[in-house]
């Protein structure tokens, strides 16, 4: 089996970690942050070109991979992409999809080297990741929770880790640990340099690894019995320590497995390295097993232990009603493992399935998101450990009742005043403006409604009848829409009453303005003002009560001018008159 990876380092770092694989998959970032730039370049293109160092000394039947995230949908933490299965390594059709790649969302990176893990078939076959992001977790997973699972139930799994540009130290550790617990190795890269120096190692290492002289087969190890020691019983999920009395090969294994099993099955296991203890994680089924020690060379037993695993228990409390889309409260009694995990699913969903959920970790108690339709749903305890569900209540999502207004009228490129009230499900959801009868999902210029009840958006440069939307941001689903018409950038808008006034003028020209009011008054006003001002402050204003027309002398300075008509009682805007000065 060729040597892969042996050394994964920066120019000037020491020898790093050795690995042997023949199965790979390069799982890359494709998320909107690779669009920001080192010393004037985009993240993205500095990988691209980084890629080219790695694959340049490629050996022919490598099998390679290449999964993508975040780079064809905004927003979707489900957006991972298999661009290339495993398969004998093509270096220009790699180069030539790697080169496709266009940012645009979040970083489900968590999702990626789960599926990639899965498509190696980690459980049975030594498998390597190699992970290059430039930033941290974005969608509500663990990915340190998941190198473990991954360290604990493949046969061999490793995954290095390249952190390209992270803010600090802090983005490093949140992902650096995906590579110290899978026994890979993280490197923290700042700069073009720097990456492809990483890269560039690994792909020589690749290249000299192939020119070695393949390895002589060992003849056959003698048993040699190793005591083993672990409790009587343990519960379903749960870790447990064990301990092993001496080390033969520290790439042997102690792993547990079902009384009866062969002997060379593995389950739940760790690597014993240099240690004599440790903790695994008791497998979900009750009945008895044996904790093994497992010789790495020929997967002979040197040593075991019988154990009963017990049933595990646990209790989950919800509402029995939440709003959709809303977050609410859960809380739960007799947690097994941190990894554990409570979820909210539709009622009789099968068993495994997993939405919006939150681990248990430490905590007794947390929120969840619900979903967007309304129905009946469960919320479950589920144990990480075979994904079964320990405990479950049901939970109704309501319709939420909102309602949004906007203005009637605007004009192209101008604010729309949009307001909201009612049950607003959550601040995550948001406020936007599309076509009129554009596809439901569909966002365009957009504000979350964060605590707020109001905000103000801009409108589309082009003429037309739009919706203001409120949209729910778990599902995308539109509660609530006010039409708006967008008219010309210097259209009359008219209130209530007119304004009548040239098109255009030259500076410090004196110009004629006339009116009508639908209900005259002394608190009217003919105003002045740059088209950027807001509604009630000017750079003129006359009583309206006087005769018209009115004079006004305009600016010198060229630019777009509105004469406003308006009402300080309300106060309103009754008419406005666009005026360019030129």
């Amino acid at each position: 089996m060729r040597q892969f990876l042996s050394t994964i380092a920066l120019a000037g770092c020491a020898a790093g970690t050795a690995m042997a694989a023949d199965d790979v998959m390069v799982v890359f970032d494709g998320s909107n942050s690779m669009w920001g730039q080192i010393d004037g370049t985009a993240k993205i293109e500095i990988a691209r070109r980084s890629m080219e160092s790695l694959m340049g000394d490629w050996v022919e039947g490598t099998n390679l991979g290449l999964i993508a995230y975040g780079h064809r949908r905004e927003g979707d933490c489900t957006d991972i992409e298999t661009i290339i299965p495993p398969g004998p390594a093509d270096r220009a059709a790699f180069i030539e999809r790697i080169g496709a790649i266009t940012p645009r969302g979040k970083t489900p990176l968590t999702a990626a080297v789960e599926e990639a893990a899965r498509q190696l078939l980690y459980r049975d076959n030594p498998a390597t990741v190699v992970l290059i992001s430039d930033g941290i977790e974005s969608c509500q997973r663990d990915p340190c929770a998941l190198a473990e699972e991954l360290e604990r139930s493949g046969v061999d799994f490793t995954a290095h880790v390249i952190g390209f540009g992270l803010a600090g130290e802090e983005e490093q550790a949140a992902i650096a640990c995906i590579a110290d617990r899978t026994g890979g190795r993280f490197i923290a890269a700042g700069n073009a340099g720097e990456l492809g120096d990483a890269l560039g190692a690994v792909s020589a290492e690749v290249a000299a690894a192939d020119e070695a002289e393949p390895e002589p087969e060992l003849a056959p190890v003698a048993r040699m019995p190793v005591p083993v020691t672990a409790p009587e019983s343990v519960t379903a999920g749960a870790n447990f320590d064990v301990g092993w009395a001496e080390i033969l090969d520290e790439a042997d294994i102690v792993t547990i497995v079902p009384i009866q099993a062969e002997e060379s099955e593995v389950g739940n296991h760790l690597r014993v390295r240099g240690d004599v203890s440790g903790a695994l994680r008791a497998p979900a089924d009750t009945g008895l097993y044996e904790v093994r020690y497992v010789r790495h060379q020929g997967r002979t037993v040197a040593g075991r232990q019988t154990v009963e695993v017990t049933p595990a228990e646990a209790q989950v409390t919800a509402p029995e009603t939440a709003i959709a889309g809303s977050s609410f409260d859960v809380s739960w009694t007799g947690a097994i493992h941190p990894a554990d995990f409570v979820t909210v699913v539709p009622a009789g969903a099968d068993e495994g399935t997993v939405e919006d959920h939150v681990r248990v970790r430490d905590n007794e108690s947390d929120s969840l998101r619900a979903p967007a339709d309304p129905g009946l749903y469960e919320v479950r305890y589920v144990l990480e450990e075979g994904r079964r569900t320990l405990a479950s209540t049901p939970i109704e999502v309501t319709e939420p009742q909102v309602q949004v207004t906007a203005t009637d009228t605007v004009r192209a490129g101008d604010e729309i005043e949009i307001s909201w009230s009612g049950d607003v499900p959550h601040p995550g959801d948001y406020i936007t403006i599309v076509p009129l009868g554009a596809a439901e999902g569909e966002v365009q210029d957009h504000d979350r409604v964060g605590s707020e009840t109001s905000t103000t958006l801009r409108a589309p440069a082009e003429t037309g009848v739009y919706e203001v939307r409120y949209v729910l941001g778990n599902g995308r689903r539109t509660l609530a829409s006010a039409t708006v018409e967008v008219v010309g950038a210097t259209a009359t808008l008219d209130t209530g009453g007119s304004l009548t006034a040239p098109e255009t003028a030259a500076p410090g020209e004196e110009v004629q303005v006339s009116w009508t009011s639908s209900s005259a008054s002394d608190r009217q006003r003919v105003a002045l003002a740059r088209r950027d001002q807001a509604d009630f402050v000017w750079i003129d204003a006359k009583p309206a009560a006087n005769a018209p027309p009115l004079a006004f002398v305009m600016p010198d300075a060229p630019g777009l001018y509105e004469f406003r008509l308006l009402d300080l009682t309300g106060p309103q805007v009754l008419s406005r008159a666009t005026i360019e000065v030129r």
